[in-house]
C-alpha cells in the first residue's frame, strides 16, 4: 500500500481507438502521457500535440562547428603554418579540404547526437523504467495499442484516470509502481565483469583472426605469393636483383624513342612543331605551362620564380637567344632537361610539350607586340 505509483495504463485493440483515446485524454487536460504501439500509427504525433525534438539543434550546431573547425584548421596550416607549393597550385586549395571537412562534420554530428540521447535525454546510466517487464509492455510490443498516464501529471488521480480510460474503452487497466529500491545496475560488479569479458573476447578474437588465422593454410594464400617484395633480395636470379633489364635492342610496342636524348641542344635539327598554332592548342599549352613551368619561370616567362629563392631562378624565356631558337630547341630542353632543370618527359606528354612551346612563343610575342598585332586583334 506504501508503494509509489508510476503511472496507469490501458490497452486498445485498433489504431482508431488509440487515436480517439489520445484526443479525449488531451481534451481532459492531461499533458504527461505517452502512447505505445506495435508499429507507427499515422497521425499519432499530431493527436498528441508533440513538439519537434530539440535533438536536431544539437546535431546541427555540433556538425557546423566541426565543419568550420576542420576547414579553418586546414586553411591555417596550408596558408600560414606549413605552406607548400604543389604543382604550382595556390596555398589555399579549398577543394582539397572538402573530403576532410565532410568527414569531420558527419562524425562530430553523429557522435554528439548519440551522446546527447544517452546522457541527456535518456539520463544514462539511470535508464531503468518501471514499464519494463510489465504485461502492458508485452502487449503493446505484440498486437495491442496502449496509453500510459504518468503520475507526475498535475491532474493525475488514480480514480479519475482509471474512470476516463474505462470510459474510452480501454482494457486491462492497471497501475504501475516504482520498484522498492531503485538501483543503478550499470556499476554492479557483475556488469563490470561482463564488460571486461566482452572486451577480452573481442580483442582476443580480433588478434587471432588478423595475426594468426590469416597466416594459416588455406587463408595464407594471399600472403604467400610467388612475387618479389620491395627492398628484398631475389633468390631466383644469380645476381640477386629482382627487376631485370630489357633484352638489348628491344623497345616497347608503339614506343618511339627520343633520338636526341642526352645530347646538347646545339645538335638539334629537323625537329619541327607538329601541332597547329590555334587558340585551342595555346589554351592547352597555357594550362600545362602554368602547372609545370611557372613555379620557376614565372607566369610570363621572365624567370621571376615563385619559389621565394628556395631554388635557383632560371634564365628568362624572353631573351634574344631563346627567341632565335627553333621550336625543337625548346622542346629538347623540356624533354632532356638542362643544368639544374630536370627532364619533364615523364610528367608531360609529347603533345603537351609542343603545346607549351606554342604558348612560350605567345609570351615572347606579347612582350614585343607590333602595331599589326593590335590591328588584327581589334578586327
Amino acid at each position: 500500500m506504501n508503494r509509489k505509483v508510476h503511472s496507469i495504463t490501458g490497452l486498445f485493440n485498433t489504431p482508431n481507438e488509440i487515436l480517439n483515446a489520445v484526443e479525449e485524454i488531451r481534451k481532459a487536460g492531461y499533458t504527461m502521457f505517452d502512447v505505445n504501439t506495435p508499429y507507427p500509427v499515422h497521425g499519432i504525433e499530431r493527436a498528441m500535440k508533440l513538439k519537434p525534438s530539440k535533438l536536431g539543434y544539437v546535431t546541427f550546431f555540433v556538425g557546423v562547428s566541426g565543419a568550420l573547425f576542420a576547414f579553418l584548421f586546414m586553411t591555417w596550416v596550408s596558408v600560414n603554418n606549413y605552406p607548400l607549393i604543389i604543382g604550382g597550385k595556390p596555398f589555399f586549395t579549398w577543394p582539397a579540404f572538402i573530403p576532410i571537412t565532410f568527414e569531420v562534420t558527419v562524425l562530430s554530428a553523429s557522435i554528439a547526437t548519440v551522446l546527447t540521447m544517452l546522457f541527456v535525454m535518456f539520463r544514462f546510466p539511470n535508464i531503468s523504467n518501471p514499464l519494463h517487464d510489465t504485461n502492458y509492455m508485452k502487449q503493446v510490443s505484440s498486437d495491442k495499442f496502449g496509453i500510459m498516464i504518468s503520475s507526475l501529471d498535475p491532474k493525475f488521480d488514480e480514480n479519475s484516470a482509471s474512470e476516463l480510460l474505462l470510459k474510452l474503452g480501454a482494457k486491462n487497466i492497471e497501475l504501475v509502481y516504482y520498484p522498492d529500491d531503485i538501483k543503478i545496475k550499470v556499476f554492479e560488479p557483475k556488469f563490470i565483469i561482463f564488460l571486461l569479458l566482452v572486451a577480452v573476447l573481442t580483442s582476443g578474437t580480433t588478434y587471432f583472426l588478423l595475426n594468426k588465422l590469416m597466416y594459416m593454410q588455406p587463408f595464407s594464400w594471399m600472403s604467400e605469393q610467388n612475387k618479389v617484395l620491395p627492398q628484398t633480395k631475389s633468390d631466383f636470379w644469380s645476381d640477386g636483383f629482382s627487376n631485370r633489364m630489357p633484352v638489348p635492342g628491344t623497345v616497347s610496342r608503339n614506343y618511339i624513342g627520343y633520338e636526341f636524348k642526352g645530347k646538347p641542344d646545339s645538335v638539334i635539327y629537323g625537329l619541327s612543331n607538329p601541332l597547329p598554332f590555334n587558340s585551342k592548342i595555346i589554351d592547352i599549352g597555357k594550362q600545362r605551362y602554368n602547372t609545370f613551368c611557372s613555379p620557376c619561370h614565372g607566369y610570363f616567362g621572365k624567370g621571376d620564380s615563385r619559389l621565394r629563392n628556395q631554388f635557383p631562378a632560371p634564365p628568362t624565356l624572353l631573351s634574344e637567344k631563346v627567341k632565335k631558337w627553333v621550336d625543337g630547341n625548346i622542346f629538347h630542353v623540356i624533354t632532356n632537361g638542362q643544368n639544374v632543370m630536370p627532364s619533364y618527359a615523364k610528367q608531360i606528354s609529347v603533345e603537351d610539350r609542343w603545346a607549351i612551346v606554342h604558348y612560350i612563343r605567345v609570351l615572347q610575342r606579347a612582350q614585343d607586340a607590333k602595331d599589326t598585332d593590335l590591328e588584327n586583334n581589334v578586327k
